[in-house]
């Protein structure tokens, strides 16, 4: 494996390199007290390890407009604080990979919140997914709504650490970057292989995606972290590279790993495009980007 790797800070030089889850009443409540104290009594220390325990539930965040949506929420164990990202679901929709993308930060210290951008829509996940995509997709505006939800939930979180990042997938991708050139309180963001951040075609500039979203290039203020597959074919490498040009032109923070042999999604463990050398190796520099970042 061979992964390319460029990095920008302002007044630094382009750097080049290689590798790398009702009791009410009075009575009934002091009777659970007692039992739950019995059986913490009964029930051993955790060992110490080299695993994080964590856990994991949906919960209930209020998206763009006031709208009640549902996201799936993993932390670490412990008190904390513990920093925390925004996981944004790639076009497929919200699905077991984005469950696994937040239970994977938990398992590295990091609380991650995976918001079901398509909750409007009837139906299970999948008829979901479906549905939106039919009907091209969901707004950016609306998107960008539900991440600052999404946002607001965790930091009200006592474990959170009142930092969080937004990371995302295909589409996700895409939006983590427009979301962190729109919503200044965005601590750090990591693209993986963001699809059409570079539109070179006015006519798909449309209603719903009204804004090329490297324009918002401008407005970032938090580090980026770009982890992109050499093979891909959206983004390819001249997509990456003007997405490169245009951060290093205006002096943005940024690190990018391009990794030979590699196309689109290869982190995703269900997927044929899976490259697992290549992905551990990302993954790697993900918890690191994210636990400098949000310290």
């Amino acid at each position: 494996m061979t992964n390319s790797r460029t990095s920008g800070r302002p007044g630094e030089p382009r750097i080049d390199g290689g590798r790398r889850g009702v009791l009410v009443g009075g009575v009934a409540l002091a009777a659970a007290a007692a039992a739950s104290r019995t059986a913490s009594a009964q029930t051993p220390a955790a060992p110490k390890g080299p695993y994080r325990s964590q856990s994991s539930w949906l919960v209930e965040f209020t998206g763009h407009k006031g709208d009640k949506g549902l996201a799936y929420y993993a932390r670490p164990e412990g008190a904390g604080p513990f920093p925390a990202a925004v996981v944004i679901h790639h076009a497929p929709g919200w699905d077991d990979w984005t469950m696994e993308v937040a239970r994977k930060l938990a398992h590295n210290g990091i609380i991650g919140i995976a918001p079901n951008l398509y909750f409007r829509e009837p139906g299970s996940p999948d008829d979901q997914a479906a549905k939106a995509r039919a009907d091209g997709g969901v707004s950016d505006d609306q998107v960008v709504g539900d991440v600052e939800g999404a946002l607001a939930f965790v930091r009200a979180r006592p474990e959170a650490n009142g930092k969080v990042g937004v990371m995302g997938f295909c589409s996700g991708g895409r939006h983590s970057f427009i979301s962190a050139g729109r919503i200044k309180s965005i601590n750090a963001m990591v693209d993986c292989w963001g699809g059409s951040v570079v539109v070179s075609d006015p006519a798909l500039l449309v209603p719903k995606r009204p804004v090329n979203p490297i324009d918002y290039a401008k407005d970032i203020n938090c580090p980026i972290l770009g982890i992109f597959g050499n093979d891909d074919q959206n983004p390819d490498k001249a997509q990456v590279n003007k997405i490169e040009e245009v951060l290093k032109s205006l002096g943005k923070t940024y690190d990018f790993h391009r990794y030979d042999g590699a196309g689109h999604a290869f982190l995703a463990s269900e997927r044929p495009n899976y490259r697992p050398e290549q992905a551990v190796d990302a993954w790697q520099k993900i918890y690191a980007f994210f636990h400098k970042s949000l310290a």
